[in-house]
């Protein structure tokens, strides 16, 4: 079934930095995706990859693992550190297909991670559900307030229009699908959430995700979490159910 082209009503194109050493793979990217609508850049390298966020500041990024002078791991890892690019959502792609190649990806905060070889379709639902979750429509704001007013809960407080999250009164930076799943969890504590409903929040329902990466994300948002304080046990885990906020 064709896919049908973005409607972007108006706005500005998004940017896809796409990051990927095979020129025939990057240009069927390419190709896909602007025919889907958006605006696409593109990298070689992961030194190139640096640069081009710096200078194109896209809107997301697909970015292939194994790289020529910077790996895809590393290139994530340094734009993690940087105040301007923490929120940027990164997409891994890579040929390894190993459970903890996955692991890997998401620990260093990369926000989703598709292995090769891959439907163009798929990465194309995995970018659009991404960019919703970061930018949703206005009416879609006005639709569900609750996703956008400041949350408290007890230690924790967060700011859905200014992607922030404090703990303990300390700043905690997390990717853009570290916080739906907060938000998710602490908006209603002592509930319990299963991994599937935890899904529908952080992709959406045209992406097929293993329950393991839901369990992935979880595990890299209480490491962060716990930077800012050693003792942080928030999140509960109900084996074989999924997962509560206990509001401290």
């Amino acid at each position: 079934m064709a896919m049908m082209a973005e409607n972007f009503g108006g706005l500005a194109k998004p940017t896809v930095l796409v990051v990927e050493d095979e020129a025939p793979l990057l240009t069927l990217l390419r190709y896909n995706l602007e025919k889907q609508g958006f605006r696409v850049d593109e990298a070689a390298d992961g030194q190139e990859a640096l640069l081009r966020v710096a200078e194109a500041r896209p809107d997301i990024m697909l970015l292939d693992w194994m790289l020529p002078s910077l790996s895809g791991i590393e290139v994530c890892r340094q734009l993690r550190r940087r105040t301007e690019t923490r929120d940027l959502p990164i997409i891994m792609v890579t040929a390894r297909t190993e459970d903890q190649d996955a692991v890997r990806a998401l620990d260093i905060g990369a926000d989703d991670y598709i292995a090769k070889p891959f439907a163009i379709e798929h990465v194309i639902a995995r970018i659009r559900a991404l960019l919703r979750r970061q930018d949703p429509s206005p009416a879609a704001e006005l639709a569900n307030l609750e996703d956008i007013r400041v949350l408290e809960r007890g230690h924790l407080r967060m700011d859905p229009l200014r992607h922030a999250v404090e703990w303990k009164g300390q700043e905690v930076v997390l990717t853009v699908t570290e916080f739906m799943l907060l938000q998710t969890l602490a908006q209603r504590p002592g509930f319990v959430k299963s991994r599937e409903q935890l899904m529908d929040v952080a992709y959406d329902d045209q992406v097929y995700v293993d329950d393991r990466t839901i369990d992935s994300h979880i595990k890299r948002l209480r490491k962060k979490m716990r930077g800012a304080d050693d003792g942080f046990n928030a999140i509960e885990t109900l084996y074989g159910i999924g997962y509560r906020y206990i509001e401290e």
